[in-house]
């Protein structure tokens, strides 16, 4: 997929950060000539346009991106409550809209949606559980929209039991599947990452991890769960 234009530049921290974590590629211009320029070399993907700083700006930019001969399809644009009056008759402008301040959930669902309509399916591989959501491409975790600073082991481990919700699994076994089974360490190796995990994903989102007595552990509820 080709990188998402964003509007305006520098864009809000939180949804720079959101877009790094959820995987996207974007880059922010501060008005239609800048997006041109970027465009002789590289299509853009879509667009995500804040208008609730600068809507006359904001909007100028999105008709400038719909009213050309290639229209830009994909234009999201992110406004607050009380702006809900200045979308009105600006439908062709845009695709879909964003309240702000906003949930990184939702604005990624809504991204999910307008790609989807779009027949775009490229997207990059992630694992999601919950709030927790860990980009493959990249290396890359959070939780509630809060970035993880893991380290390489730490984040391999979350990784095999993000994707094995619900299976318990024995110290052995994950240190041959995460440690490799070349790995001459002992048990307490996994331990010791599993209570760094819990303190990284903090106190509310500790219990993903499930410790089984005598036996391992678990992460989240089986997808056969009733």
């Amino acid at each position: 997929m080709e990188p998402l234009l964003v509007f305006p530049d520098p864009p809000p921290p939180e949804l720079a950060q959101s877009l790094d974590l959820a995987g996207y590629a974007w880059k922010s211009v501060a008005n239609a000539v800048v997006a041109e320029e970027h465009e002789r070399e590289h299509s853009w993907g879509g667009a995500i346009i804040v208008a609730d700083q600068d809507p006359d700006a904001a909007f100028s930019l999105a008709r400038a991106l719909r009213k050309r001969s290639n229209p830009l399809e994909g234009v999201l644009v992110m406004l607050n409550g009380g702006q809900l009056n200045q979308l009105e008759l600006r439908d062709d402008l845009y695709d879909d809209f964003c309240l702000t301040p906003f949930q990184p959930r939702e604005l990624e669902a809504r991204l999910n949606h307008l790609f989807w309509k779009q027949g775009q399916g490229n997207r990059p591989d992630l694992i999601a559980y919950g709030d927790l959501v860990l980009n493959i491409e990249t290396y890359q975790a959070g939780i509630g929209g809060r970035p993880l600073d893991l380290t390489y082991m730490e984040y391999e481990l979350l990784k095999f039991l993000a994707s094995h919700p619900g299976k318990v699994f024995t110290r052995e076994t994950l240190l041959s599947r995460v440690w490799g089974y070349d790995y001459f360490g002992g048990a307490r190796t996994v331990d010791v990452h599993v209570r760094r995990l819990r303190s990284k994903l903090g106190e509310e989102h500790a219990g993903l991890i499930q410790t089984v007595r005598s036996v391992g552990y678990s992460f989240g509820q089986s997808r056969w769960s009733l």
